[in-house]
């Protein structure tokens, strides 16, 4: 079966993605059309738990990881993550990719970045709620426009053509039944892109604002996380942002073999905790809290207040002049 399985793949590291395939279809699908079938609130709130607590955030990262590294030999078969299991995890078929491979990673969290943090106040819930309406409601709109004006209009049919079937099946099945479609497209649809948003804010909430272009001053690293053994070492994300297409699993090799130039760069690395947790000490500013779970990369003794006077520098907002001559007419 394994030596099946392998021949099926590119990369025989990425077997455990084949797992999490066949659980999540052989789980989620057959559970949401019950919920068509025979719907009830009690089987709704098991559907959304096993959703959430068992797969939702293994489903995403790997969606990450296969849209950096196709998963399979096969076109057709790389198409399935996509578009028959993302909308069950909230991921609109190829937004996701085209969001990702083609705005964020070139754009690096700069002003042309979409989903750039850069010009926030970083531990303000205002300014990241401004963020995140502004990504729910328009990112769609912008980031084909981004697409098409950059030379990628083939990510942008797709990106729009994705969206487009999500949406118009959602309101097709909203119109049978209401209650199925909001707990199997729409619940999940609104809390996945508030969770990516979220996610994308901690590894981009700490910017020098003399190097924000250099990918060890605009992210954020988290180590030893449960976080990381569940979702293929996705706390690893300065390593991601200089070599975007690494291996998930040689994430947490690169980062000790390079940790003397994370120090020497002055990379803000967190143990203990995932960017979620970081979102949130951010948005109750507990600075304290986050100056406790900080690396120290080089071996020096700092307090916690100078730590945390160092990450509240860091999260200030960052407005370029260039960025402003850029923008005006």
């Amino acid at each position: 079966m394994r030596a099946w399985a392998t021949r099926l793949i590119r990369d025989p590291r990425d077997l455990p993605f084949l797992s999490l395939i066949a659980w999540a279809t052989a789980v989620m699908i057959p559970f949401a059309v019950l919920l068509y079938v025979r719907f009830s609130w009690r089987l709704a709130a098991v559907y959304l738990a096993v959703n959430f607590f068992v797969f939702l955030d293994r489903f995403v990262l790997m969606l990450h990881c296969t849209s950096h590294r196709p998963l399979f030999r096969s076109s057709l078969l790389n198409r399935y993550i996509p578009w028959v299991l993302g909308p069950l995890f909230g991921e609109s078929p190829e937004t996701y990719r085209g969001h990702h491979l083609g705005m964020h990673h070139p754009e690096n969290n700069l002003e042309a970045d979409l989903s750039s943090t850069m010009r926030f106040r970083r531990d303000r819930l205002d300014h990241f709620l401004r963020y995140f309406f502004r990504f729910f409601f328009f990112a769609i709109v912008e980031c084909t426009a981004y697409l098409r004006r950059n030379g990628r209009p083939s990510l942008a049919r797709r990106m729009l053509t994705g969206e487009a079937v999500f949406l118009a099946g959602t309101a097709l099945l909203l119109a049978i039944d209401w209650r199925a479609t909001a707990v199997v497209f729409v619940i999940p649809f609104v809390l996945v892109r508030f969770l990516m948003m979220a996610g994308n804010w901690g590894q981009h909430a700490f910017i020098d604002p003399a190097r924000p272009e250099n990918c060890y001053a605009n992210s954020t690293t988290c180590i030893h996380t449960r976080y990381n053994r569940r979702c293929f070492n996705d706390g690893y994300h300065i390593g991601h942002h200089l070599r975007p297409n690494r291996h998930w699993t040689e994430l947490p090799l690169e980062f000790e073999r390079d940790r003397a130039t994370y120090a020497r760069e002055r990379a803000i690395v967190f143990e203990g905790i995932d960017f979620f947790a970081v979102w949130l000490l951010l948005m109750l500013r507990r600075y304290r809290a986050l100056a406790r779970r900080c690396v120290s990369l080089d071996g020096r003794a700092r307090s916690f207040d100078e730590i945390a006077a160092l990450l509240r520098s860091r999260t200030q907002p960052i407005i370029r002049a260039r960025a402003v001559q850029r923008d005006r007419p």
